[in-house]
């Protein structure tokens, strides 16, 4: 039992002990005690008053007075008004280091059989461009959120639905018939994503010079759009590859295998991966049939112009389009045949959709309608909503090719980790250079992104990522590699210490911190929020570096001190390489 319920448990005691009144421990939450006060945790005893019929300061005082009584775990107290700050027994703090040590679970829960099944969506690329850095969050907080759920216990599927079909597909396929001269990844040394995102940047140069042309002979600019020739090929394109043209479908399934090629190479350098992977070209038609369906139970209905759509005014919302008047589908329409799919794949309790915050609306809407269509999990599916990440530059377009570049962002993020540790690398062999800077450069950009609450628009200052002594994942790295350096010289740390050993005050605030790990995986799970477990990540290492800074440990002459400060070292690494690992980031031996 964690420290915080053997207080919550003694508090609720007492309280039934001295005033006769019954609380729950579970609502009672030790907090921990702010710096300017003496403590490790602090109670708040007013919800008691209507119990004890007494003062703040004297119910506080009465309940202190029961723990020291009947709780070998708190050592003394004190009360500052209504709050009652604990400070436990430094003996307390030796024997929970050794239940740490023992466990090698500990801080995760393991999933069973019978645990919740949990789907989580995350990355929903367009097969028309490369992923660029907007994509990096996605994938980096997807894959995060899926590692936390599983370490709270659950089953976790991770998927993925690829946007293959539609006009922008068909934009890039035709700026390639008409300008490509046969080029392919293997004939130019192109990746197949970056390949096809070029062809989506040159129709937009070559469509915006005839709309410009078309203006200047005395069109308005609606006009001119409409009297495009070249935007009327790439619409004509897409109704022959839904009419199943074969020639449009070849080149459609030959310029997407260049993509999913590229886009495979992009993930596995994020140290990211996918359960289960879905397309839009499969799920679209599924969704229309579902749509379709729902007319004839009455959940949709049909207007005169043959279009398709669902009433939830009765909800609070409005009326909204499912199935246009030409009978194509529209992104909610494939939203629901994928869900049916999945569905049909995985028996899930909770689905979790990782999508940008300008998708808020789309998503209250997607829940209400798989609700009507009986779907289980459908109104308490979860839209993780995350903001924008914006470069110190501004913005960033993928039509005019000014986005920032996955890939070149991960080469400059190396890079940039080289140049950094440059020094630090001197002595090492080059293969392992080269994988400590793969890792400190891509700890560097999964740490910033991560280390923001996800529901905050974000700047990432690729500049500042790297840094070795701020709120980075270097320092996170360089602190692990350093009790690595420890424990390689020490030979090996103590499996347990002997019960007499009792810390000083900064190793038990140390072991404090160490024993709230449980509870921050936790949370992060209940709320989504990897940067809980990035800012406690920092905690931990900035703590730990100020212990190593003050006081000895391979030269401490008292060996049962040494024993002590090697254990609780080596606890401090496995937390910060699980709790690091949570972030998708790995952790050098040696930097």
């Amino acid at each position: 039992m964690s420290i915080e319920a053997i207080i919550s448990q003694g508090v609720s005691n007492a309280v039934k002990e001295l005033y006769g009144a019954d609380v729950a421990s579970t609502s009672i939450v030790p907090q921990a005690t702010r710096k300017e006060f003496e403590g490790n945790f602090t109670v708040v005893v007013f919800p008691f008053l209507k119990a004890s019929h007494k003062s703040p300061e004297a119910t506080a005082t009465e309940i202190g007075d029961w723990l020291i009584e009947n709780l070998p775990a708190v050592k003394k107290f004190n009360v500052v008004k209504g709050f009652l700050n604990i400070t436990v027994n430094p003996s307390f703090w030796t024997g929970l280091l050794n239940e740490m040590a023992q466990d090698p679970d500990y801080g995760f829960v393991s999933p069973k059989e019978d645990s919740p099944l949990v789907m989580v969506e995350y990355s929903s690329p367009n097969t028309n461009k490369p992923l660029h850095l907007g994509h990096v969050r996605n994938n980096l907080l997807g894959f995060s959120l899926a590692k936390i759920l599983e370490a709270n216990g659950n089953r976790v599927v991770k998927t993925n639905i690829v946007n293959d079909r539609g006009i922008h597909i068909c934009k890039s396929m035709l700026a390639w018939q008409k300008y490509g001269n046969g080029e392919t990844p293997e004939n130019s040394g192109k990746k197949g994503d970056h390949l096809i995102g070029d062809y989506y940047v040159e129709f937009d140069k070559h469509y915006k010079d005839e709309l410009a042309s078309l203006i200047a002979s005395g069109m308005e600019q609606e006009e001119a759009e409409a009297a495009s020739k070249l935007m009327g090929e790439a619409r004509e394109m897409l109704r022959k590859w839904e009419a199943g043209d074969p020639d449009v479908r070849k080149l459609w399934e030959t310029m997407n295998s260049w993509v999913y090629e590229g886009f495979d190479e992009t993930y596995k350098r994020l140290g990211v991966a996918f359960d289960k992977i879905y397309y839009e070209s499969d799920t679209y038609l599924e969704g229309k049939d579902l749509v379709l369906g729902g007319i004839e139970s009455g959940i949709m209905y049909r207007k005169d112009d043959g279009s398709v759509w669902a009433d939830l005014t009765p909800d609070g919302l409005d009326h909204k389009l499912l199935l246009r008047s030409d009978g194509t589908s529209v992104y909610m329409t494939q939203d629901i045949g994928t869900a049916k799919l999945r569905y049909q794949d995985f028996p899930i309790d909770k689905m979790i959709y990782v999508v940008g915050n300008e998708q808020n609306y789309h998503f209250q809407v997607l829940a209400l309608i798989l609700d009507k269509l009986g779907f289980k999990w459908g109104k308490d599916l979860v839209h993780f909503s995350y903001g924008m990440v914006e470069l110190p530059e501004g913005k960033m377009k993928s039509r005019e090719g000014t986005v920032v570049d996955a890939d070149d962002l991960i080469d400059k993020m190396i890079a940039s980790a080289k140049e950094a540790s440059a020094e630090r690398f001197a002595d090492m062999p080059r293969e392992e250079a080269e994988e400590v800077a793969r890792m400190v450069g891509l700890g560097a950009l999964k740490y910033f992104l991560l280390k923001v609450d996800p529901k905050k628009n974000m700047l990432f200052n690729p500049k500042e990522s790297i840094d070795f002594n701020g709120n980075t994942g270097p320092f996170l790295q360089y602190t692990y590699a350093r009790i690595q350096s420890v424990m390689r010289r020490a030979g090996k740390a103590p499996e347990k210490l002997e019960a007499d050993i009792v810390p000083n005050e900064k190793e038990s605030a140390l072991i404090q911190r160490l024993s709230e790990f449980p509870a921050v995986v936790k949370e992060a799970g209940e709320t989504y929020s990897p940067a809980l477990i990035a800012n406690y990540c920092y905690d931990l290492a900035k703590e730990y570096n100020q212990f190593y800074h003050d006081y000895p440990i391979l030269k401490e002459e008292d060996e049962k001190v040494k024993d002590l400060r090697l254990l609780l070292s080596r606890e401090v690494g496995v937390v910060l390489k699980k709790a690091s690992g949570l972030l998708g980031m790995e952790m050098p031996e040696r930097m």
